[in-house]
């Protein structure tokens, strides 16, 4: 059977550049411009070489300059049952040398009669294992995943889509409520088409349901800041496999809400890099920029943990999320509002905060209205139940006004008046609440104003009447 000769067409663009090179040096001898020792000593190539590729572009052209590997090229010669066990002695055994496979080798071909290979042998067969296959056998199957397993990764197509949540403890010490020194941590929620920020929470305490459906609350309702427009109940809610997610609360959110919980594979966060990946943004650009860093030898004084908070605002909203993203080659609010999508609103605040935020707590209702943190909440339709005891709801981020409850039924909603222009959080009361221990503390150890007054008249009357001597002798066993 006649078989094809081979063309150009058949070999890659590599080899034929390769060959057209080789053509290039050999030119000048081919066209009796130059001798082939100006060329072997101009180039440094051997004439043996140069006299091999002129004699093969004679027989054949360009193709006979082209490079071809040998058909056997990368076999072992050894037999079958020898590479089987170089593999086996190779796998089983993680820290063994070449040199040991190589001996214990030569002793099984004794027993089985058969050839012994060379030290190369072995070790060109151990080198041609697969290194997915050593990774399983050396590693085990949880790194083997880690390495080679594929990811399905979720890829939002339109904004609200998907929804990753996550939390990380903050390498960075601020001054917390209480005047201590501590690290924060941060719940982020990452909206995955545009990458941006959804809704965030800092706090001293572990991650808890509470966190999570507070920061979850923000990232659906409106913001009162004009330059953060996301908003809505997103259709899924991609996080890990952490107790507050799996929480029972945040199985009936998820219920009520209609969006579907999606946890990444137990132990293996490499699903969920796009969160990961911007914890490593807040890290190096404004993390390493503030006081009290962890890698940071400043002297400077920490931050407390409203100012911390107040810088963190900055650079989510203001900063990150109008900054050009590398992943999405845009700014994330662009990318958010680039599809005309009406976000899927709650019914109400009022339902969303009942679902997601208030803490019930029971109260009294007094003559002057309701007692609750130190704050007086009031509202006319409390006259008719002074006495009554009522049914609280309130938010820790917002303890402007509280719901109030009787009997099962939403009674009103009722206002501090001296807050009523200023959104304070339960932070912010704690903070206040031990400034003003301090200074009490410091008033109790310092003398009053009745004692600095007798230590006046008494310094002055000691200066007004010189001390007399007594005329009176007395003797020393007196």
């Amino acid at each position: 059977m006649n078989t094809r000769k081979p063309v150009l067409a058949d070999f890659s663009k590599e080899q034929r550049n390769k060959a057209l090179e080789k053509f290039r040096m050999i030119e000048p001898f081919l066209n009796r411009e130059q001798s082939i020792s100006e060329i072997s000593n101009q180039e440094n190539i051997p004439l043996r070489t140069l006299y091999r590729w002129k004699r093969k572009y004679e027989q054949n052209g360009l193709i006979g300059l082209i490079h071809t590997t040998r058909s056997d090229q990368g076999k072992i010669n050894v037999d079958k049952s020898v590479l089987s066990e170089i593999e086996r002695l190779a796998l089983k055994n993680k820290k063994i040398s070449s040199a040991t496979i190589h001996r214990k080798i030569c002793s099984y071909c004794g027993e089985k009669h058969l050839p012994s290979p060379s030290y190369y042998q072995v070790y060109k067969a151990i080198n041609t294992i697969q290194p997915s296959l050593i990774k399983l056998s050396h590693e085990g199957e949880k790194a083997y995943k880690e390495t080679y397993d594929l990811i399905h990764i979720r890829n939002a197509l339109s904004p609200n889509e998907i929804w990753q949540a996550d939390h990380t403890l903050l390498d960075i010490e601020v001054i917390d409520e209480k005047g201590g020194v501590n690290k924060p941590w941060l719940t982020i929620i990452l909206d995955d088409y545009s990458r941006a920020v959804a809704g965030y929470f800092v706090t001293f305490s572990a991650p808890t349901s509470y966190n999570t459906a507070l920061t979850l609350h923000q990232a659906i309702w409106n913001k009162k800041d004009s330059d953060w427009p996301i908003c809505g109940i997103q259709e899924k809610f991609y996080t890990d496999h952490g107790s507050d997610f799996t929480s029972k609360q945040m199985e009936q959110v998820a219920v009520d809400l209609r969006m579907n919980l999606i946890f990444s594979t137990v132990g293996m966060p490499r699903g969920r890099g796009k969160i990961e990946r911007f914890f490593q943004t807040v890290n190096q650009l404004l993390r390493e920029q503030l006081p009290g860093y962890i890698g940071n030898t400043t002297n400077e004084q920490l931050l407390t943990i409203q100012k911390f908070e107040q810088q963190l605002h900055r650079f989510l909203i203001k900063e990150y999320n109008h900054r050009t993203h590398s992943g999405i080659h845009t700014a994330p609010i662009k990318k958010w509002n680039d599809k005309t999508v009406l976000p899927n609103m709650p019914d109400s605040l009022e339902s969303l905060d009942l679902l997601l935020l208030e803490i019930p707590k029971t109260r009294k209702i007094h003559s002057d209205g309701i007692h609750f943190q130190g704050l007086r909440y009031t509202n006319p339709n409390l006259a008719a139940y002074i006495g009554e005891s009522v049914l609280i709801r309130y938010t820790l981020n917002d303890l402007v006004e509280i719901r109030v409850f009787y009997k099962n039924k939403f009674l009103c909603t009722a206002i501090a008046p001296n807050i009523a222009n200023y959104s304070i959080d339960m932070k912010d009361l704690v903070s206040a609440r031990n400034k003003r221990r301090n200074i009490l503390k410091e008033k109790l150890q310092s003398p009053s104003s009745v004692d600095l007054l007798v230590e006046e008249k008494q310094s002055e009357w000691k200066q007004s009447k010189p001390e007399k001597k007594s005329k009176l002798k007395r003797y020393l066993n007196e």
